[in-house]
């Protein structure tokens, strides 16, 4: 299976929630950083970035090169707050969420092409959220690895995304210069220009054994990264709280069993996703939205754990057919939570049956992981392609 990374990097995110919640400041240099004569600057907006103000710098000389600057001790109460907002979005595209900082963070979206017809799609809906819900902006990288995909997020700062699809490594790195790669400061950069190394191209082409002499065991790292070679994983912080989607529609619903059509689509994906991240869960929420704005949630527990497809379905069904629908429906969404890790077997009179939905479901999760979605699809919900507006994932 292809890995898929991605890097989210908020742009200057402390200046940017200052700007955010003071109008005044838009468009004008801020910098965060300590009052005192001895402060640093903690970060920069890019508009004072244009002076030569970067984080580090000393506050008396970020002064100096930006006088027109207004200059804020910062709020770490405040960015933490906003942060635990945007690391709620990364959790509601994927449980394998690695944070780095406040304003940064690895998200592993490997096998969700079935979902999405590249994994792009889903930063640029990451981004889109983070802009519609926080009013931030927000640059992503998506790569086959935590490397290039850091990198990749980079590279077109601020409010950029940037894909390096398998293959494009050697394109995408070698013009760039030697500083670029992880690990390596203006100290060893230096070092690698005495030795005619200004790219990472040239890092790469350069013999291996030739580099360790020089610069010992470092050097093999540095150069498997020059090749675009990067095997860690991302490490998840925490255990997800839940995993669901929603569907906003073109046409409004007033349809009960249109509205399970659609419920059914849910619970196929929701079901998938959840197998693929090895999580079962026990409570069935479904939510709808009524015209204009009306938004109500129902839920309801099972007795034992679960993430197949048919159960999600049936419980979601048993939800609406007790629910009132006052007003044509304009968006539905199923989500489960109280989530435990693993695949929970259901403990029931019908075990028999399960276990033979599980085998099922096993099954065709590996067909669409080898094949893509589309390989196999029930026959009610091919009705449902021309009708879906827009889809969430969270």
């Amino acid at each position: 299976m292809q890995r898929w990374i991605v890097h989210v990097d908020m742009d200057a995110f402390y200046a940017s929630v200052e700007q955010r919640d003071n109008p005044s400041l838009q468009g004008k240099p801020v910098i965060i950083g300590g009052p005192n004569r001895r402060g640093v600057v903690s970060a920069a907006s890019y508009e004072a970035r244009r002076f030569g103000v970067h984080s580090a710098m000393p506050v008396a000389e970020a002064k100096r090169r930006c006088p027109e600057a207004t200059i804020l001790p910062g709020d770490h109460h405040k960015y933490r707050s906003v942060s635990q907002s945007i690391r709620a979005i990364f959790y509601d595209f994927t449980p394998l969420v690695e944070p780095l900082s406040l304003d940064e963070a690895f998200l592993d979206v490997t096998g969700m092409d079935w979902l999405y017809d590249h994994p792009a799609t889903i930063a640029k809906q990451i981004r889109e959220r983070i802009h519609k819900e926080l009013s931030l902006t927000a640059s992503a990288g998506v790569a086959p690895n935590k490397f290039l995909a850091k990198l990749a997020s980079d590279l077109k700062k601020p409010n950029g995304l940037v894909v390096i699809n398998p293959g494009e490594e050697a394109n995408v790195l070698d013009p760039l210069p030697i500083t670029r790669l992880w690990g390596v400061g203006e100290k060893t950069a230096q070092l690698l220009h005495n030795i005619n190394i200004q790219t990472i191209g040239q890092l790469a082409r350069t013999n291996p054994t030739i580099l360790e002499k020089q610069f010992g065991r470092w050097a093999l790292d540095a150069h498997q990264l020059a090749l675009g070679l990067d095997d860690r994983p991302v490490i998840p912080e925490s255990d997800p709280k839940s995993l669901g989607n929603e569907l906003t529609f073109n046409t409004d619903l007033i349809c009960r069993e249109e509205i399970k059509a659609h419920l059914l689509a849910l619970a196929e994906q929701v079901g998938q996703r959840l197998r693929y991240s090895n999580y079962s869960g026990r409570t069935i929420t479904v939510k709808l939205r009524f015209i204009p704005f009306e938004t109500i949630t129902r839920g309801q527990s099972l007795d034992n754990p679960t993430n197949l497809s048919e159960l999600l379905y049936e419980t979601a069904c048993q939800i609406l057919d007790r629910t009132n629908l006052h007003c044509p429906i304009r968006l539905v969404g199923l989500t489960v939570s109280n989530l435990q890790p693993g695949d929970a077997s259901q403990l029931s009179l019908f075990s028999g049956l399960e276990d033979k939905r599980r085998a099922v479901a096993k099954a065709v999760d590996a067909l669409k992981t080898k094949f893509g979605n589309s390989i196999i699809t029930r026959g009610r919900l091919l009705q449902l392609n021309n009708q879906q507006n827009d889809e969430q994932d969270y």
